[in-house]
This record gives structure tokens, sequence and C-alpha cells, in this order.
């Protein structure tokens, strides 16, 4: 675990305490806290910090002294990419959480129930970089929320326009985050890099895998990005134009019956249902939704016709579970229950 002393580190921690398939036995973080005990280089935010991870010296972020064979990287955006690398070129299989190598064309940037079919790509990345090991990257915490809610619409109706207004929880600000007296009984209507993010992250998932890069979706977005005072949860609120447009009961019927792609179905962290539609006129909410299929499932609601566009709808989901560490693991998940862990490993 790379980064594993912030936020979203403590939160992979979390995740991974009891996991089923994957025994977390390295952490590493910046030099200034290398050489310590992760329980004492740690100001531990959420739940019971297991003992023996408490008693793990925290390790350099260098891949000759790190030794496990799949990393997890939580690490921030102005380290991450050199380090990341060095990894994937020590023959390492990499989870990244960061914005490194999203955009990258040989780089699968994956949301596994919307585009697991994207990994495949992994093997262009092996030949092109001459890497024995790879990268994975998860989608920003926002994207992720918005990409979930469109999959199925897409795929059945075509997106061609979204307008998207964001209203972020103050934890996808990393701790210590945003200072209380800038966000309480406030809205900062400005996240740095957050609206390019939305606007070119979304078309490389709704994309398709070609063989060696991803056609990305012909959606034109217009994202405005909002921090408001809540704890945990993204909210969405999205007006949407189609090439076939829906009615409201129609994309509803589809995305109560999505399921996304096939070989996630059972895997440890995957909710079932990844999308849940709610019915009552004011839902979803982050306080009451954000937990929903254990923090993995995308909660959706007042789907209705738009005055300007064909639909609008409501989506929230948990940004630091579903948007960031969670994301992640579930990748590993299906790097290991597709063989490709196992393909990618060093010789």
């Amino acid at each position: 675990m790379l980064g594993a002393t912030g936020a979203v580190g403590q939160a992979f921690i979390r995740l991974l305490e009891g996991h089923p398939w994957f025994d977390l036995v390295e952490v590493a973080a910046s030099v200034r806290s290398a050489g310590k005990s992760y329980g004492d280089a740690a100001h531990w935010l959420e739940g019971r910090l297991a003992r023996n991870i408490a008693a793990l010296t925290v390790l350099p972020c260098d891949p000759s002294i790190v030794r496990a064979p799949i990393i997890f990287s939580a690490l921030d955006s102005s380290v991450a990419g050199d380090v990341e690398a060095a990894f994937a070129a020590a023959g390492r299989i990499v989870l990244s959480n960061a914005k490194n190598f999203r955009m990258a064309t040989d780089v699968p940037l994956v949301i596994p129930e919307v585009n697991g079919d994207h990994l495949a790509l992994l093997d262009h990345q092996r030949q092109a970089r001459g890497w024995p090991g790879g990268i994975v990257t998860n989608a920003n915490c926002a994207v992720t929320v918005i990409a979930m809610a469109l999959a199925p619409l897409h795929a059945a109706f075509k997106v061609r326009k979204l307008f998207v207004s964001t209203m972020q929880a103050i934890s996808g600000a990393g701790y210590p985050g945003v200072p209380a007296l800038d966000i309480l009984g406030n809205v900062i209507p400005f996240i740095g890099e957050e609206e390019p993010k939305i606007e070119s992250e979304l078309v490389k998932l709704l994309g398709t895998y070609c063989g060696d890069h991803i056609t990305s979706a012909d959606i034109m977005t217009s994202a405005h990005a909002n921090r408001v005072a809540v704890e945990h949860g993204h909210t969405m609120t999205m007006s949407v134009a189609f090439d076939h447009p829906p009615t409201p009961a129609q994309a509803l019927d589809v995305l109560h019956a999505w399921q996304g792609y096939a070989a996630v179905k059972g895997l440890p962290s995957a909710p079932s249902p990844a999308l849940i539609v709610r019915t009552e006129e004011n839902r979803p909410q982050p306080r009451r939704d954000v937990n929903a299929g254990g923090g993995m499932a995308v909660s959706i609601g007042r789907v209705r016709v738009d005055n300007i566009f064909d639909l609008r709808l409501v989506a929230t989901s948990h940004n630091v579970i579903r948007g960031a560490a969670g994301g992640s693991i579930l990748n590993a998940e299906l790097l290991v229950s597709t063989g490709r862990i196992a393909a990618l490993a060093p010789s």
C-alpha cells in the first residue's frame, strides 16, 4: 500500500482488513514517515486500527524495498507518476488512484461494471513500455458516479450531451482537507482540475476498446464542480441528451435491468445490484444512501423529463469507497478473476 498514511490510504487499509483474496503485508509512504511504525506515522481517522497493521514498519516507496506483487497506490499526483512507473517496470501490478496515468492511451481507466473489457489494454501497455508489470487506474471520484449512472443509458440510447453539476463531499479533499471556516454553512464553487477530469475521463470510460487504444465516446459535457458541507457522498445532478431519447419509464426499465460487465458478478467487493434506483421524490441523499452496497453501489433517482435536453436525474455514491479505495480493490479482484494478475507477474 503506497501512500498508506493518507485518508485514501487508510480507506484501503480498512477495506482490505479480512479481505478473502488479499493480505496487506507492506505499507509505504513519504520519507518523513519511513522507518516509523504505521501506528505512529498515521493520524488514524476512522474506526479501529488493527494491531498487526499498526505494528508494520512504514517503508519508502521504492520497488527494491517494497516486494509485494500487487501494489495499491494512494499517492498524491505530485509524486505518483515516477513512483508508479518504477513499480510497473519492476514487474508489479499497480492499482492507481492518482490522475497521472488515467488518460494515457495505453493505460486502462476502469470501473469494472462499466468497462471491465478495457483491462485487455494491458497487453499493449506491456509491449509498448517494456514493463513486465503494469498500471491500471480507477476513475476520478465524481466521474465514477456519473459513468455508472450513464453507462446503461448510453448503451441503450447513446448519450450525446451532458450538463452536470456536482455536490462533492469534504472527504474528497483528503485530510486535513478544507478548513472548517471555509466550508461550514457554505458552498465552494471550485475544485481544482475537477471539471476537466470529468469532461475527459467520462468519454474514455464510456469508449470502445480497440486493441491498442480506446476510441472515446462522442459525448459533449459541461461540468460544474462544487464542494459542499457533506462528510461522505458525491451527488450529481444531470441533464442528458440522447441520440434516441427515451421516456423516463424506458430509462428506468434500463437502469433496473442493468447488470454491467458479466465477469464482475460475484467478486468480493462487487455490490449487487451496482445501481439502486430510488423511487421516492426526495432520494437519493448522501446521508441515507451513501453506504448502499457497502458504499460500492450508486443510487439513482428523480428520473424525469428535462425542459432543455431529454432527461434529468440525480445520482450519489460514497466517494472514498466506490470513488477511490473500493473501486481500485474491485479492479484488482477483476484482474485476479480473469487471470491477468498471473499473466502479468514477472518471469
